[in-house]
């Protein structure tokens, strides 16, 4: 089953955004983008591929439906949004929205607070997570 994600970036237009159907979660695309995708034009470049299949650690790996599959059956490409509600809102079964800022990779489940939505970084998502998978072993 697939864990869907989105990957954006905030421009001086709005949110920058693609979909990506595989392996959302922040233990893959989260780490991926973390390790990988730490430079704007990097960033940008990536989201120009329009929609993709999976992530990987090189553009060159990438599977972007329209530049890997050929896809022509709907819209790949990218989109942009006014704002990050509006990117939220908009996106349909997304579990995980990773959000590039300029600086650094933030990652969110859609969950809001006082009608907006929270993010954290990357990195304390990855921690968490690791966290909780101590903890099951415990017991």
């Amino acid at each position: 089953m697939a864990t869907r994600s989105t990957i954006a970036m905030k421009t001086e237009d709005g949110i920058y955004s693609v979909y990506c159907h595989w392996d959302g979660y922040v233990e893959h695309n989260g780490r991926i983008l973390l390790n990988h995708y730490t430079d704007t034009a990097l960033v940008k470049a990536l989201i120009d591929l329009g929609d993709l299949s999976t992530l990987s650690e090189s553009l060159d790996d990438v599977q972007a439906y329209h530049r890997n599959k050929g896809e022509e059956w709907a819209d790949v490409s990218p989109q942009t949004f006014s704002d990050v509600p509006e990117w939220i809102e908009l996106a349909q079964g997304i579990e995980f929205f990773y959000l590039w800022n300029g600086k650094e990779w933030l990652v969110s489940t859609g969950q809001k607070v006082n009608g907006y939505p929270t993010f954290e970084f990357v990195e304390v998502a990855i921690l968490e997570q690791l966290v909780e998978e101590f903890q099951e072993k415990l017991g």
